[in-house]
């Protein structure tokens, strides 16, 4: 528990300090200084930063978290407000329940970094800035940090404390505050003495840390990590005792990449230690360095522990999860004929390329069900010999095949809701497209290009007619080209319309581009994360910006339908890509890429080959027994020993030496302009 009265002393010093040193123009990520507010570009007064300092100190106080305000001119390297925000959380340490509004004031941007695993759920986290984004549009700073701090703990359930406690800390305020009004005349003094080499009015602002207090941490860093390697080193021996060898191989280059970091660290440590003199650029710069390689190592160990905290869930519980499991697989069983079943009969009303993302997909479950009852007999023998760490890992991947089957069922009838409501969505936009066909033929056109918009118009329509009829039916293709045959008319009927009619226009539109999208985006979600073990990296990031896309749409539809339609034209593209991507490394994969074509022809029915294979396409054998990540890039990615993601996700706050208790992830799609 940090010491908060000294937290606040030290804030009024900052603040103080930045005040006198003038005006800040560098943006690129920052290091905290100890209070709440970094204020690099005089968004506040003094007055109203230590009220600020008070402010977020009392949130603390009443609700368990912290909540710091950078202000600065504009965000750069990186110049998101996402990526800024959340660099300057990862360099200064913050946890999951430490917050961090990043504001720049002349770019008009702002972002709360949060992360997933701390108390505020997203929604809670949107609603934070929803609240605080009128204040900052009017440029009311000090009026944003109160409205996120009220936001906050009114999400949190902390209220305010009126009884008399309330004054003994605002006595205890004022006297910090004096007492760094005193600091702040000897920082004064000392100033003065050192001459205009500190720094005089024009020199920078004091925005960084210490180099002495960066040494400090540096030092302490180095300490802290190399207990947790050890503690971690001693952890890799219990796991491989509980659950064998192949269940701990990445956990075991995890610990080997940790120690590189931290030979590296040392290194650096050495260098700064011996006798040959250092500028203070490289003194700086390799104490960055040492932090940021212990931050790098610890996450590394963090990341791989929480899988083991469940393995070892699922092994002491091992009876009861094995029913479980076996529940889920045979409701998985049942419900696999009925998606074959629809599967046909959309064959008979759909062409085959609107369905090949989920054309094997029932084949695609039978084999996942197959490998994941043989894991389940499996286990069965593990736990009747006593073998309750092989049981759990037997149980884990027999999980992940169940869901993998579960996710597959669902997908065939994802996609028939999406198809039907592509239809309504062309029809709609066929009968718009024909309007338009009428207004443009009541326009002026002297050069010809009214008339060659409207043939094509019209050559559009009845393509698109006669694709939405018949058994083969491709309504999504049959959506895109509408929507480009609807921009191009556009461009001619937009003169003769007002601008609330256009901005009406766009609102209707940009609705049926985001469902496009997000019929788009799902599929290839789908396809993807039941294919992973062949699906590489290209394919991945496609879909990635796809999400990124849609995300952001979504956020400017009602503000700025037209940009939003951009957004979602785009996220539509990069999810289509995503899929041709997919398709051909499973493609590949089927068809020569594992054991030059153990996949490829007609499938495997029954048996434990089909099973197996289905698991490895699936990428459980490579990721799964984990649980389920995505480091697999392509192919088989580490091997079929390695195990993947279970030992995956997201390190948040900071440096937590000896922990292996997770955190979450600080990407979230949010903040935004005011």
């Amino acid at each position: 528990m940090r010491r908060r009265w000294g937290a606040a002393l030290a804030s009024a010093v900052a603040i103080a300090v930045i005040a006198i040193g003038g005006a800040a123009h560098a943006t690129d990520p920052v290091e905290l200084s100890s209070g709440y507010v970094f204020d690099q570009v005089g968004a506040l007064t003094d007055e109203q930063a230590g009220a600020a300092q008070v402010e977020l100190s009392e949130l603390y106080t009443d609700s368990g978290a912290d909540l710091y305000v950078v202000f600065v001119d504009e965000f750069t390297d990186p110049a998101s407000s996402e990526d800024w925000a959340n660099t300057v959380a990862d360099i200064n340490g913050l946890g999951p329940s430490q917050y961090l509004l990043a504001v720049a004031t002349d770019a008009r941007q702002f972002y709360l970094s949060a992360d997933s695993s701390g108390p505020l759920d997203e929604e809670e986290v949107a609603a934070v800035e929803a609240d605080i984004r009128p204040f900052l549009s009017d440029e009311d700073y000090a009026g944003a940090i109160t409205a996120a701090a009220d936001s906050m703990r009114a999400a949190l359930g902390a209220g305010g404390d009126d009884s008399g406690g309330g004054w003994f800390t605002w006595i205890l305020v004022i006297v910090v505050i004096g007492v760094g009004i005193v600091l702040l005349v000897m920082f004064l003094r000392r100033r003065k003495k050192g001459g205009a080499g500190a720094g005089g009015a024009n020199g920078p602002a004091v925005e960084q840390i210490p180099v002495a207090e960066l040494e400090r941490q540096a030092a302490s860093a180095l300490v802290e990590t190399d207990d947790a390697l050890k503690t971690s080193a001693q952890e890799l021996g219990f796991a491989k005792a509980q659950f064998g060898d192949e269940a701990t191989v990445e956990f075991e280059q995890a610990l080997a990449q940790a120690k590189a970091n931290l030979d590296e660290a040392f290194t650096l440590q050495q260098q700064l230690d011996d006798a040959t003199p250092d500028s203070a650029q490289d003194t700086r710069a390799w104490n960055e360095r040492i932090i940021a390689l212990c931050t790098q190592a610890n996450t590394l160990l963090d990341e791989k522990a929480e899988a083991f905290d469940e393995l070892r869930k699922l092994e002491q519980n091992a009876p009861e999860a094995l029913a479980r499991v076996e529940a889920e697989k045979a409701k998985a069983e049942a419900s696999l004929d009925g998606a074959a079943a629809r599967l046909q009969t959309l064959r008979s009303s759909y062409a085959a390329e609107a369905l090949a993302t989920v054309a094997d997909n029932p084949e695609q479950a039978r084999q996942r069900l197959a490998f994941a009852d043989e894991q389940l007999r499996a286990a069965h023998d593990d736990i009747r010999g006593g073998r309750s760490g092989e049981a759990a890992v037997g149980i884990r991947a027999a999980e992940e095949a169940v869901g993998q089957a579960v996710l597959l069922e669902a997908a065939v009838g994802k996609l028939a809701d999406d198809l039907v409501a592509a239809e309504q969505s062309a029809s709609a936009l066929i009968a718009e497209l024909e309007q338009d066909v009428a207004v443009a033929r009541g326009l002026p056109d002297p050069d010809g290009r009214i008339a060659g918009a409207i043939s094509a118009t019209l050559q559009q329509i009845g393509a698109a007619k006669a694709n939405l009829s018949g058994p083969g039916k491709r309504p999504l293709l049959t959506l895109q080209s509408l929507e480009a045959a609807n921009q191009q008319i556009d461009a001619l009927v937009q003169g003769v319309r007002d601008a609330e009619a256009r901005a009406q226009r766009a609102r209707q539109m940009v609705g049926q581009l985001i469902m496009q999208a997000q019929a788009q985006v799902s599929t290839a979600e789908d396809y993807i994360t039941a294919r992973r073990g062949a699906v590489g990296a290209e394919a991945r990031t496609r879909l990635a910006e796809a999400g990124a896309s849609l995300v952001r749409a979504q956020q400017l539809q009602q503000g700025d339908p037209e940009q939003a339609m951009q957004h979602a034209q785009r996220a539509d593209q990069l999810a289509g890509q995503a899929i041709q991507l997919a398709q051909n490394d499973v493609g590949a994969f089927s068809g020569g890429g594992l054991g030059g074509g153990m996949l490829g022809g007609a499938p495997q029915q029954g048996g434990s080959g089909s099973g197996m294979l289905g698991a490895v396409l699936g990428g459980i054998l490579i990721n799964s027994m984990m649980g389920g990540g995505g480091r697999s890039s392509g192919g088989l990615g580490g091997g079929l020993g390695g195990l993947g993601g279970m030992l995956g996700g997201s390190g948040g706050g900071g440096i937590r030496p000896g922990s292996f208790g997770g955190g979450g992830t600080r990407a979230r799609r949010g903040g935004g302009r005011f």
